[in-house]
């Protein structure tokens, strides 16, 4: 039986080292409440796909973990943001699973059905993408293990959708692509989508 998993990267959060972007505007207490408000409804929301989820912390296990039967708990390993994605994915894949997303906490706009498209995308080609409104990525998936998707990006710039395309176009694997979709970096974001977010929050 085909195995599928959703990997979620979380940075672990503490005073003054999440969105730190939003900080300088609203201060380090407002943003890391914002992020609290953001990994909740990320959960939330992948919580009621029906996969096995694996939360990969960026330095330690915390105490208060959500508390979802379909969840794992691991933590990232690796120089820079390309080689803890890379080595979480040859993890899972190591595992046994056959079709593999990875997401972080920061887009408002996910939801079951994104998921189940993105898994969808991958029983026809070999990887799937969400691009972000800011050049990056929200998702990135994979039907098998490709670690060259990873290699001589420019990560948290402009550049990250079109390189990863690029490297991915380079080893002649086949790709779709979700719609686009907006991360909460900024106050201006983070103004754009509160009510969305306050909607959600008590679904």
């Amino acid at each position: 039986m085909e195995k599928s998993a959703i990997i979620i990267f979380q940075k672990n959060a503490e005073l003054g080292k999440v969105k730190t972007r939003l900080a300088n505007d609203l201060g380090d207490q407002t943003a890391l409440k914002i992020y609290d408000r953001l990994c909740a409804l990320t959960h939330h929301i992948c919580s009621q796909v029906p996969v096995d989820k694996f939360l990969y912390y960026s330095n330690f296990l915390p105490e208060d973990k959500p508390r979802y039967a379909s969840y794992h708990f691991k933590v990232q390993t690796g120089i820079g943001l390309g080689a803890r994605m890379s080595n979480a994915f040859s993890d899972i894949f190591y595992a046994g699973y056959q079709k593999i997303l990875i997401i972080g906490t920061d887009c408002a706009e996910i939801s079951p059905d994104l998921f189940l498209e993105a898994f969808e995308i991958l029983n026809q080609r070999d990887v799937v993408i969400g691009p972000a409104e800011d050049g990056g990525y929200y998702l990135l998936g994979m039907s098998q293990y490709y670690p060259q998707l990873f290699l001589d990006i420019n990560w948290s710039t402009s550049e990250v959708i079109d390189q990863t395309k690029s490297n991915i176009e380079s080893i002649g694997v086949s790709y779709g692509e979700l719609g686009i979709r907006s991360d909460i970096d900024t106050l201006e974001d983070w103004q754009k989508y509160r009510s969305y977010i306050d909607d959600l929050k008590d679904d």
